[in-house]
C-alpha cells in the first residue's frame, strides 16, 4: 500500500518561452490550445497557462529570465520528443494542424502503440501528435 494520495496527478508543466503574447498565439491560434490564464505578477512577469481542448496537464508558459534559461528555449529536454499530444483523431487534428502551419518533422507513421507523428512548436521544441492504440 502506498503512502500517497491516490488522486494526484500532473497538473502543470513549464515551459520556457521567449514571450509571452508570440508562445500563446502559437499555442491557441496552431495548436488549438485554450487559454487558461493570464495573470499579471507584476515587474514584466505573468501567470499564463495553456491546454489542449480536451482537457490534461496545462502548460506553464514561463519568460526566459536570465542567459541560462535563454539559452534553454527550444531545446529543453536536449532534442528529444519532450511533449506528447494525444488525439481521438489523428487524421482530422494533423490536418488541421497542418493547416494553421505546424511544423510536422515527419510524415505520420504507424506504430504498435499508436498513430503518431512529430512536430515542433515555435522554438523547435518537440512534440508527438498520437492517437494511441486502445
Amino acid at each position: 500500500m502506498s503512502d500517497f494520495a491516490t488522486q494526484r496527478r500532473v497538473a502543470t508543466v513549464t515551459l520556457v518561452v521567449a514571450g509571452y503574447d508570440e508562445a500563446i498565439r502559437w499555442y491557441v491560434d496552431r495548436a488549438g490550445f485554450r487559454l487558461t490564464s493570464d495573470v499579471d505578477l507584476g515587474g514584466g512577469k505573468r501567470w499564463v497557462t495553456v491546454e489542449p481542448a480536451g482537457g490534461g496537464a496545462r502548460l506553464l508558459l514561463a519568460k526566459a529570465d536570465g542567459a541560462g534559461q535563454v539559452a534553454s528555449i527550444g531545446n529543453q529536454t536536449g532534442g528529444r520528443v519532450a511533449f506528447f499530444l494525444e488525439t481521438d483523431d489523428f487524421a482530422r487534428d494533423h490536418a488541421a494542424m497542418l493547416a494553421r502551419g505546424v511544423e510536422f518533422r515527419e510524415a505520420p507513421r504507424h506504430e504498435p502503440y499508436g498513430t503518431v507523428a512529430v512536430f515542433a512548436d515555435l522554438y523547435g521544441n518537440l512534440w508527438d501528435l498520437i492517437q494511441p492504440k486502445r
